[in-house]
């Protein structure tokens, strides 16, 4: 009010000197105020939470939480709030324009696990190794095994660790390192019945559903991580596979989890 603001007098005492309700003069704020600055919120909480998430992983769990929001509105907030982050820089890769080989395709869950391992280092600058196991039908990474060294052993090991929740599987896809091709793993595959579908040496889009996770690994963990130790290492990363089994939203992931 003018009279108000002008003379400095209580809200009270101007309405009773112009003749107005006070109820009058009080804005309630509209619900789609309230909605939009509650939007706003969560979405700076998703993107404070995730570092590496866009606005389209933060969309799509906007929709998973039951928001009923466009991509539309989505963008704009993120906008106006300043959210935007600039694109890892993509390496473009060569790849075989024709006469490349018909690589096996997983029909089912357990059909073909793929197997690769990725580097990291703790803060006294030696080294990790993370072993990734990801099932290729349901994109689900199985497990993520993190110690200094990893030696075949340590791979049958983690597959044995595996077979306690899951079935066998009928293929394991995984590139020609010497973990790989030992023959401790060859001879296991024999015993257990599961068969062996290496990729060809320098050809890492065969084993493309591991290679994906992985980049998806590195740029929302490793980057952003420090680790103080190899426990605090397998902590943290096996949060982080809980956390992108059944969080993180994924098409794929979502497809297998309302089956």
């Amino acid at each position: 009010m003018v009279l108000q603001d002008r003379f400095r007098a209580s809200r009270r005492r101007a309405c009773r000197l112009v003749g107005q309700n006070r109820t009058s003069q009080r804005r309630p704020v509209p619900v789609t105020a309230i909605e939009e600055q509650k939007l706003r919120r969560r979405i700076r909480e998703l993107a404070r939470r995730h570092v590496r998430w866009g606005r389209r992983l933060v969309y799509r769990r906007l929709r998973l939480d039951g928001w009923s929001v466009n991509h539309k509105r989505v963008q704009r907030i993120w906008r106006e709030e300043g959210l935007q982050r600039p694109l890892p820089r993509r390496r473009k890769r060569s790849r075989p324009a024709s006469g490349s080989r018909e690589l096996l395709r997983a029909d089912y869950p357990h059909h073909v696990w793929a197997i690769d391992f990725q580097f990291d280092q703790t803060m006294d600058g030696r080294t990790l190794k993370f072993l990734n196991v990801v099932d290729e039908y349901s994109r689900v990474c199985l497990a993520i095994r993190v110690g200094r060294s990893c030696q075949a052993v340590d791979v049958i090991d983690t597959i044995e660790e595996l077979l306690k929740l899951y079935p066998p599987p009928t293929h394991l896809r995984m590139d020609n390192g010497p973990e790989f091709i030992a023959h401790a793993l060859e001879e296991w595959c024999t015993g257990s019945g599961s068969g062996t579908a290496y990729i060809e040496p320098g050809s890492p889009w065969e084993n493309p559903f591991v290679e994906s996770f992985n980049g998806r690994f590195r740029d929302e963990f490793l980057n952003i991580e420090l680790f103080a130790s190899v426990q605090e290492a397998r902590l943290l990363a096996e949060q982080h596979r809980i956390e992108y089994n059944t969080y993180r939203p994924h098409s794929a992931l979502q497809q297998w989890r309302a089956a």
